[in-house]
């Protein structure tokens, strides 16, 4: 969905209220039915290493473009894409690098991280300050809102990512030690 999403996103430069609404409806079907997807995967204990990896990837494609796309149509600031990416990609790099040796499941500041990237992307996917009339003051709210995330957001995906780091290395060395007799 990742091809389309982006193209509706970037139609007329992001300036097409009704591509902007049909990218924002893309984007959150397909996270939706992430969601839905891993429920399934763990309630019926479909959960696999292959899963652990796989699906934080296809999550990343997603964002990251929405990331990109943001930045691209000047609705979000691209120190804040670029600081993002750079951890979001770290991360999945290290998790491939020492899959050999230890699986690192999403710790739970990591998927507050992830609620609140996808609730800021929603918001600031959505055209919310060309509303007018009436609309106008709820849209800009609504956008404030969304900035308010997109801080959080960063704040979280920063600090997660040294955790992370923190918590790779610390498991990685425990996985090489020789055992204790």
């Amino acid at each position: 969905m990742v091809p389309f999403f982006a193209w509706a996103l970037l139609v007329d430069g992001g300036d097409s209220v009704l591509w902007r609404c049909v990218a924002w409806l893309l984007f959150v079907l397909a996270m939706i039915t992430d969601k839905i997807d891993g429920d399934l995967a763990r309630k019926h204990n479909l959960v696999t290493n292959f899963g652990k990896i796989a699906d934080p990837i296809a999550d990343k494609a997603l964002t990251g473009m929405a990331f990109i796309g943001l930045s691209l149509i000047g609705e979000l600031w691209w120190w804040v894409t670029i600081v993002i990416l750079v951890r979001e990609w770290a991360v999945t790099l290290m998790r491939l690098s020492v899959a050999k040796h230890v699986v690192i499941a999403a710790a739970m500041g990591g998927k507050i991280k992830t609620v609140l990237q996808t609730l800021a992307l929603a918001g600031l996917l959505l055209p919310l300050r060309e509303l007018e009339g009436n609309l106008e003051p709820v849209g800009l709210a609504l956008w404030w809102v969304s900035v308010v995330l997109m801080a959080a957001a960063l704040v979280m995906t920063v600090w997660t990512g040294i955790e992370f780091f923190r918590d790779a290395f610390q498991q990685r060395r425990a996985a090489k030690a020789p055992a204790s007799v």
